[in-house]
């Protein structure tokens, strides 16, 4: 017997698009998800089989920064925040735990509330200070108190983070699934685990009443006070949301690293995830995650390829250069800037509307003009 049609003109129920939308995602992270499970590989990206330690250590970093990146996306793509400070709050979940692990009794779980908690606190009182202020006075105020607090990680006047030596994770409140090498499986499903909550709670926010009403903000700040908004406060609740998720990747990185190294508060690793939000496209949620992983990924990787025969059996002229790392990523970065405005999220959207334009042969839809990653400009309802 055949299933009746539906009929012409009958209201179809929100929920089909939903779940169609939801399919793709939901498998994506079911393949991740089985990934140490599975023998793949993909020569001279990943260094083995995804079921070997190194590999799957390398995925669970891509993943870590790829969430951290979409906390970053939440102040620069949502709210219009250039902060040069927001590592000061993942570093405050690496070191905030690693020290209460260190120097007291209370299992994980319990002290990465307490670690969270602080986070909020931390993240309030600097946003207050630092929201006062705007452009780059903000990034410039936000700069000051991470060098700050990186000072303090490596002078440590408390003796409490180890200074330049870092600190290393106190494993006596730890689950024993969580610790060792043998364990590395456990810990790429915890960064996985950690990636996916950053995105659906990032979604929610920016779907939020908060979330719309900071899309105005960035837009026209002057609009939203005219119509009587509240611009410091919404600007002030994505800050402290943003900074708070950081603190908590920042915990997940302790556990996946198992310790803490004073790097992680510089100045230049918020420039870093900088780059990365950049380099996928501002404004763009899988933007930011592409651009973290293939910023980690080309990290790793090139130090091997600076370091291999092949580059040092070249010619000066191009051995020297092509043996730093850094320079690589710096070159890979100004073409994407040249070449991909809008960052690889942009050429991606780029793309698809040129083949939907060939397929249909019409002209392309106008719904407002772009903002930067091809998101929409908010509109002030």
């Amino acid at each position: 017997m055949n299933a009746p049609h539906p009929t012409p003109g009958a209201p179809v129920s929100p929920l089909r698009p939903t779940l169609s939308r939801m399919a793709g995602p939901v498998a994506a992270v079911a393949l991740l998800a089985c990934l140490p499970l599975l023998a793949l590989t993909v020569p001279g990206v990943l260094p083995g089989y995804t079921y070997e330690p190194g590999t799957l250590q390398l995925l669970g970093l891509c993943w870590l920064t790829a969430a951290l990146a979409l906390t970053y996306h939440l102040l620069l793509g949502v709210v219009g925040l250039l902060s040069f400070g927001h590592a000061l709050y993942f570093a405050a979940g690496v070191y905030g735990l690693a020290v209460v692990l260190e120097y007291t009794d209370i299992p994980l779980l319990p002290a990465a509330a307490v670690v969270l908690a602080g986070g909020v606190l931390l993240a309030g009182t600097i946003g207050a200070i630092s929201l006062r202020v705007t452009g780059i006075s903000f990034a410039m105020v936000t700069l000051a108190f991470a060098q700050a607090g990186n000072v303090l990680v490596r002078r440590d006047p408390a003796d409490l983070t180890g200074g330049e030596e870092g600190l290393a994770l106190a494993t006596a409140g730890v689950p024993d699934g969580l610790i060792g090498v043998v364990n590395t499986r456990n810990l790429y499903w915890v960064a996985l685990a950690v990636l996916v909550v950053t995105y659906l709670v990032t979604l929610w926010i920016e779907r939020s009443r908060a979330g719309h009403m900071a899309a105005a903000v960035r837009e026209n700040e002057v609009r939203v006070r005219i119509i009587g908004g509240r611009p410091y406060v919404v600007k002030l609740v994505v800050f402290i949301l943003a900074a708070t998720l950081a603190t908590a990747v920042g915990m997940a990185y302790l556990l996946f690293q198992s310790g803490a190294s004073p790097a992680v508060s510089t100045a230049d690793f918020t420039l870093t995830i900088l780059v990365m939000v950049v380099l996928g496209g501002v404004g763009s949620r899988w933007g930011a995650i592409v651009g973290a992983v293939l910023y980690t990924v080309l990290d790793q990787r090139l130090s091997e390829l600076a370091g291999s025969e092949a580059v040092a059996g070249l010619p000066a002229v191009l051995r020297v250069p092509l043996s730093e790392p850094m320079f690589l990523l710096g070159t890979c970065f100004i073409l994407v800037v040249m070449f991909l405005p809008g960052g690889i999220a942009g050429a991606a959207s780029r793309a698809a509307e040129h083949v939907r334009r060939r397929r249909t042969g019409g002209p392309r839809e106008r719904t407002g003009s772009a903002a930067p990653g091809g998101r929409p400009e908010a509109v002030l309802s």
